[in-house]
């Protein structure tokens, strides 16, 4: 009767693993957000100075606009299951 004489492999991740799998998922949720509202801003801005505007309006509602944007972006990826 042979035996084998390697331990069974187990196929749970390490606890290592599933942290650093968190932390790379929050860190790009972060950056996600960041990279949303900073283009939003720019845009806004942008379009202030072409229309030569009094008021920052279109910076305010798109910064808003991104705020929304970013704050979905969450939503959906936390509630995302994987």
């Amino acid at each position: 009767m042979a035996t084998n004489p390697l331990p069974p492999r187990d196929t749970d991740p390490t606890p290592s693993t599933d942290r650093l799998r968190s932390f790379t998922k929050y860190s790009g949720i972060a950056f996600q957000m960041l990279a949303t509202i900073g283009l939003s801003a720019w845009a806004g801005t942008w379009l202030d100075r072409h229309f030569q505007t009094k008021n920052p309006w279109w910076t305010i509602g798109l910064m808003l606009f991104g705020v929304l944007a970013a704050l979905y972006q969450v939503i959906r990826g936390l509630t995302k299951g994987d």
